[in-house]
């Protein structure tokens, strides 16, 4: 059946089994991993979402009964201030341990702090039955939730505040077209900076990073499929053992040429698996005399689905270190005319992680030498 309804603020339209979960619809189709799912009968409360505004169990409800609704699971919160007040008061009471019930339960104190505002530990209690959690007691949690009723009665809060967005349908009405969607920016925790120096003019380099298609020839296993205006469409295929991906998507590039800068911003999917990848790159070219400069990169990326345990911040900063300086090295010999070993067609990042660990492995037996 075909599906239109409203994810975290932005419409969404899908063909889906009628017996699909809303749950099954966010986890899977849409990769809002946040929703997690644990007795599957409506008991436990881990799957908790908001439906136009209020907490529903998702594993219990069908998406398609969902047509025209607004739909918000805990991603949709990351800018919902009654929510960032209690994501604070959660970790300051030691709310959380395993964190597998964490987002629904989040989403109920939400429900709890703008429904309840005069509610005690009794009434707090009573509204948390339907979350379990096997870890914490309870105590840090009813703890955290009364630190933001007790925070929000001081300052004379409303006591009930409006999402973000409104209806699905509030959206839908407006003639005038959406704009395209662009990626989320992911969170502080997944980012990750760069320094290429190059022993060439700033401009040289400057004219370089202008050409996606010569970069992406210096990068093992991305190619760029096609480019029209500031659209580029393309894929990175990449492999760890027996793991196989072919990432392919679209990005949009900007120039800023005063401030020798720039940005990329696009999302990809590997069809294989269904992980999604998606991010935002800022750039700089800095003179570092007057024949030597340095690439400066900022880089937001978000990986959900089968192989995002790969995302993770340590993983990803020694794959970024090493293909950073396999691109750089690849980039200035082009620029140079020099020969250069054409990258291989698959990013293999088991050698990347090999020759991080020999280049720890040398810089440990030269601390110990000195």
């Amino acid at each position: 059946m075909r599906l239109a309804l409203g994810v975290n603020g932005a419409p969404v339209t899908a063909e889906v089994e009628p017996r699909t979960s809303l749950a099954d619809f966010l986890r899977e189709s849409r990769l809002l991993t946040g929703t997690h799912l644990g007795c599957e009968h409506g008991v436990c409360g881990a799957c908790t979402v908001l439906l136009d505004g209020e907490p529903v169990r998702s594993c219990i409800a069908y998406a398609v009964d969902c047509e025209g609704r607004d739909v918000r699971s805990i991603e949709g919160l990351d800018d919902d201030p009654v929510a960032a007040a209690l994501r604070a008061a959660f970790t300051a009471e030691h709310a959380l341990q395993c964190g597998y019930c964490t987002p629904g339960m989040l989403v109920t104190a939400r429900d709890i702090v703008l429904r309840l505002p005069d509610a005690d530990d009794a009434r707090v209690r009573l509204e948390l039955a339907g979350n379990l959690c096997r870890c914490t007691g309870y105590v840090g949690i009813v703890r955290a939730i009364r630190r933001v009723l007790e925070a929000r009665s001081e300052t004379t809060q409303p006591a009930r505040a409006a999402l973000p967005v409104g209806h699905f349908a509030a959206m839908t009405a407006s003639a005038t077209p959406a704009a395209p969607v662009m990626p989320q920016i992911p969170g502080p925790g997944e980012r990750l900076t760069q320094r290429l120096r190059l022993n060439l003019p700033r401009e040289v380099v400057w004219r370089a990073v202008q050409d996606p298609a010569l970069v992406a020839g210096c990068v093992p296993g991305a190619r760029i499929l096609s480019q029209e205006g500031s659209k580029i469409r393309g894929e990175i295929l990449a492999s760890l053992g027996p793991i196989r991906a072919r990432f392919s998507g679209e990005a949009v590039v900007t120039y800023d040429a005063a401030a020798h800068a720039g940005s990329l911003t696009g999302e990809g999917r590997d069809g294989a698996t269904g992980t999604r990848l998606s991010g935002e790159a800022t750039f700089r070219v800095t003179e570092e005399g007057p024949a030597a400069s340095a690439i400066e990169l900022s880089i937001a990326y978000a990986l959900r689905g089968a192989l995002a345990q790969f995302g993770r911040g340590p993983i990803v900063q020694v794959f970024a270190r090493e293909l950073a300086e396999t691109t750089g090295r690849n980039l200035e010999a082009r620029l140079r005319g020099e020969t250069v070993t054409m990258p291989p067609e698959r990013l293999t990042l088991g050698a990347l992680m090999l020759r991080a660990f020999w280049r720890r492995l040398r810089a440990l037996f030269v601390q110990r030498k000195d």
